[in-house]
């Protein structure tokens, strides 16, 4: 029977890779690299890059404010 020790090394070592796929991986990462390949996943830096300053509640919370008060001042100028 397994301990639950055992049942744990076992379910890590299978999450990790081997020595020899690391370094197989990061060659094939250092060559793409070297001849100007784009990653494959957005660096942190190009996603804050992209990201807007406003998040979409705040911005939405204006809007609706602006048009909000708009309505209602044409409704007032109309029926009054």
């Amino acid at each position: 029977m397994f301990t639950f020790l055992q049942s744990l090394s076992i379910m890590h070592a299978t999450l990790q890779p081997t020595e020899f796929e690391m370094r197989r991986r990061n060659e094939k990462f250092a060559k793409d690299v070297r001849e100007g390949k784009k990653a494959t996943h957005a660096s942190r830096a190009d996603k804050i890059a992209h990201k807007s300053p406003i998040s979409a509640w705040a911005l939405g919370a204006v809007i609706f404010v602006v048009f909000g008060g708009v309505l209602f001042e044409l409704a007032r100028i109309i029926f009054l």
